[in-house]
């Protein structure tokens, strides 16, 4: 009777219920980690748009400025968060001058600047190549272009400096500024300076494919002055140097 109890109408063992509900529970347990993925990967990055990263760029820098720093996304956390991607809010080009490291004048962390450095912040091909980068694969959508005071390179154009190897190039690039600025009143060197932040965000607003880029994801391209007594960004009328 008991083995009669086990068997179906074909005579096949009908399965224990408890194996019954064992494979159920693990069909769900499987169908909703696939859905926990699918999720996931549908999951669109939360960019940040060219207006929220100034404000946040400039929040950042007043609070340097004030002696006051959150020294933001420094944690190991962090560090783990950026092993596979990054999505940095600006890209920052600015000069190679020790004293205007861009993560900290903006009291910025990991991850969260795109910074290209280079004495003069001039624009060359290399350049232009790695904002295309940052606009159009990390979906950045503010390029910032930080002259600062007393900045070398410009110092050595306006002088007329006729250094030998390739610093010849970075005069040459800030050359036009310097022509720009030429017979302007006031401090000859940081009049070149802004003309030159001005003219460096200028090309990189008319190259190609970046005009393009720009206009299609709504990307902003700025000029800043940094003040190295102060210790603040000023940003730069485009109609004035």
């Amino acid at each position: 009777m008991a083995m009669d109890r086990r068997l179906g109408r074909e005579g096949a063992a009908l399965p224990n219920k408890s194996l019954v509900r064992w494979r159920r529970n693990g069909v769900v347990w499987l169908l909703s980690i696939l859905a926990s993925a699918a999720v996931s990967g549908q999951q669109q990055v939360n960019v940040v748009s060219a207006d929220q990263a100034l404000t946040k760029l400039m929040e950042g820098n007043d609070r340097y400025s004030r002696d006051k720093e959150q020294h933001p996304d420094e944690t190991l956390a962090r560090r783990r968060e950026l092993e596979n991607e990054q999505h940095p809010f600006a890209v920052i080009l600015s000069c190679s001058d020790s004293r205007v490291p861009p993560e900290l004048i903006f009291d910025e962390g990991l991850g969260d600047l795109f910074v290209i450095r280079v004495a003069g912040n001039i624009v060359d091909d290399a350049v232009l190549g790695s904002i295309e980068y940052a606009v159009e694969h990390l979906h950045t959508k503010l390029i910032v272009v930080a002259g600062h005071e007393k900045c070398g390179a410009v110092s050595a154009a306006v002088a007329g400096a006729n250094d030998p190897g390739h610093l010849k190039s970075i005069v040459a690039a800030i050359q036009a500024s310097v022509e720009q600025t030429r017979n302007l009143p006031g401090d000859k060197v940081h009049n070149c300076v802004r003309a030159n932040a001005i003219r460096s965000a200028r090309q990189i607003r008319e190259s190609e494919p970046l005009r393009e880029l720009l206009q299609k994801d709504g990307a902003k391209v700025i000029a800043a002055d940094y003040s190295l007594d102060s210790g603040r960004v000023t940003l730069l009328d485009e109609s004035r140097p």
